[in-house]
This record gives structure tokens, sequence and C-alpha cells, in this order.
């Protein structure tokens, strides 16, 4: 059963099947590629033409990412005539993505928090 962390007042551990699941969730975007798709993703809907142009690989290999990421529940697909588009309709996914490159300046370094 969860406890509560010293010093944190209320605050419960995570069960075994969340820390699984979370880790499960981080080893999936640990590809640049995925990443890049997740972040495109979290800006728009696309099809798998668009999103391989802006990442710059080919359709099957972006079509294999989508379908990882699809079975893991992060982005969701829906026909638009003869296209599919990819978006990602998970407030939290999309704090997710956004959180990581709020956290990470465009050199690859730590970005300085921001002022209070």
């Amino acid at each position: 059963m969860p406890t509560s962390t010293p010093g944190s007042p209320g605050a419960e551990h995570p069960t075994p099947a969340q820390l699984r699941a979370a880790a499960e969730t981080f080893a999936l975007m640990a590809s640049p590629a995925r990443l890049h798709l997740m972040w495109l993703i979290t800006h728009g809907s696309y099809d798998v033409s668009t999103l391989a142009t802006h990442v710059g690989i080919g359709i099957a290999t972006v079509s294999q990412h989508l379908a990882k990421l699809r079975l893991a529940g992060l982005i969701t697909a829906r026909r638009d005539g003869r296209r599919t588009l990819y978006a990602v309709e998970d407030p939290h996914v999309v704090t997710l993505i956004r959180q990581i490159f709020d956290h990470i300046a465009p050199d690859g370094s730590l970005a300085p928090d921001p002022p209070r």
C-alpha cells in the first residue's frame, strides 16, 4: 500500500504498476525520432507523409514509430478522407512533452529556471 513520503504530507508513493507504466512510457520516448514525432503531434494533427518530411526519415519508419505510440495510448489517429491524421488528445501527454522541451535549451544543456 502506498505510504506518505517524509517531508511531503499526503504524498503517495507510486504503485509498482505506475512505476512500470511510467518507465515504459519514458523508454518509448527515449528515441529521438519518436520524441520529435511527439513534439510535432502536440502542436497539431499531421499525416504520416508530413511527419516523415519534418522528421527526415522514411514513411515506413515513421509508420512503425506511430504504431508503437498508438499502442501505448500516447497518440490517436483519425481518418480524414484518404489520410490518417495523428494527434495527441491527452493534456497530460501534451504537458509532459512541453515540459521536457522547456527544460532543455536549444544547445542541449539544461535551460535556466524562469525568474520568479
